[in-house]
Formats: structure tokens, C-alpha cells, sequence
């Protein structure tokens, strides 16, 4: 359906649907409104059914139907006298105990991107969340921030563990006639000179048209091992 809205190409549709098979960990960026939940929605449906999946929301959005172990947690707030608040962070943390194969975190908006980015290190490939940003390389930045708001550590150690547990973004974007789309599909590669080092797979040229770009997948044996 999103490749008839051309929202992207049919081409690009396949290659992350391998991914996403693959167990590559994937990131959604985009603004408001720019189509995050329903295109990690659409993600979602490349799940083998036989996967384990928690999903983590703050509020109910995502429908995955077709996978039969799945997980559905929400956050709660408090009650009038302030107690039986369960925040995203908490559900992630809860999640890790739960024996899941994949975590798929609705959205990251504060310090709970640490429980997440230590989830995608530690073994749960094929995970998947969305976040708000600008560009990849501004949501980076605003990863960085957040993650800044629950660690004191440094700099160069959260770019790192960023760089290590998101391996493809994907960022989105809404135009002025109200039309959704995929404007880059882009690699980590990893931290070079203390900056992040990208791999650009799909970009859109200047007609606005969706293309691959001349470069390979570099981080690709989870490619290799998924269809051998």
C-alpha cells in the first residue's frame, strides 16, 4: 500500500523487508505526523509469526496480528496520589526478562533510549523503534541527548554505543501537499574520528525520486546468513 501512495519504491520495499527478515536493528525518524508508526507497522509485517515479540508502546498504536508469541506492554501513569506509574523505561527493562527475540519500542522520547539501546546490544536483533528528528544525522544528535539525560558517561562512549545497536535508519518525511514518504535509508557503519561514520542506501535525487545509490550493504552477514 505504501508503494502505491509512493511513499517509496517497490524496490526499497524489498530491500528492507530482507532486512527486517535478517534481524537487522532498524530506526525510524522522522517529524510529526511524517507516517513513523504506520511504516514501523509495515516493518513489522516481515516478522516470521514463529518470533517472539514484545511491543512497547505509550499508548496502544501499532496492530501486529500475525505473529502468534507476542507481548503487548503499555505505560500507565500515576494515579491521583502520585503511585503505579510504569514508564517506558521500566517496560523495557521488564521486557529483557521475558525471553524475546525481538523488542519493537513505539517511540523513544526521553532517558528510557538507554534500556533500549542496551536491549539491541545485548543479543535482540531485529529490533525496532521510531523517534523525532529532522534528518539521520539529527537524530542521532538527539539520541545522544537523550541518552545524556539518564547516563553521565561520555560523549565518545554513548556515540559508540549507539553506533553498535542501530545498524539502519530510516527517515521519513511529510511534504507540503501532505504526501509521506521515504527520504533516506541509510547504514551505520560506526565512529570515525569521533563522529559517526554512514553508509547512504537509498536517497532521493533531485527530482524527488527514490533511488538506490551506488553503495553496498558493508555490515552484511546477517544479510548472507538469512538467505544462505
Amino acid at each position: 500500500r505504501l508503494v502505491e501512495l509512493k511513499s517509496l519504491t517497490k524496490e526499497c520495499s524489498d530491500y528492507l523487508s530482507k532486512l527486517v527478515k535478517c534481524g537487522y536493528n532498524i530506526f525510524i525518524s522522522g517529524g510529526t505526523s511524517s507516517g513513523k508508526t504506520t511504516f514501523l507497522n509495515a516493518l513489522s509485517e516481515n516478522i516470521l509469526p514463529e518470533e517472539r515479540v514484545i511491543l512497547i508502546e505509550d499508548s496502544a498504536e501499532l496492530k501486529i496480528e500475525h505473529i502468534r508469541n507476542i507481548v503487548h506492554m503499555e505505560c500507565r501513569g500515576a494515579n491521583s496520589i502520585g503511585k503505579g506509574e510504569v514508564n517506558m523505561a521500566s517496560l523495557i527493562k521488564t521486557s529483557l526478562r521475558m525471553r524475546p527475540d525481538r523488542i519493537i519500542v513505539g517511540e523513544v522520547r526521553g532517558k528510557e533510549v538507554v534500556d533500549m539501546i542496551q536491549a539491541m546490544n545485548t543479543g535482540h536483533s531485529g529490533s525496532m523503534s521510531t523517534g523525532h528528528g529532522n534528518s539521520v544525522k539529527g537524530m542521532l544528535n538527539r539520541l545522544e541527548t537523550m541518552y545524556l539525560m539518564d547516563a553521565q558517561i561520555p560523549i565518545k562512549s554513548i556515540k559508540s554505543q549507539i553506533a553498535n545497536a542501530i545498524e539502519i535508519y530510516v527517515h521519513l518525511a511529510r511534504d507540503k501537499y501532505g504526501i509521506r514518504k521515504v527520504i533516506e535509508v541509510v547504514e551505520m557503519i560506526g565512529i570515525e574520528d569521533d563522529e559517526y561514520k554512514l553508509n547512504y542506501l537509498f536517497s532521493r535525487d533531485s527530482n524527488d525520486c527514490l533511488i538506490r545509490t551506488e553503495n553496498s550493504l558493508i555490515n552484511n552477514e546477517k544479510l548472507i546468513r538469512g538467505f544462505l
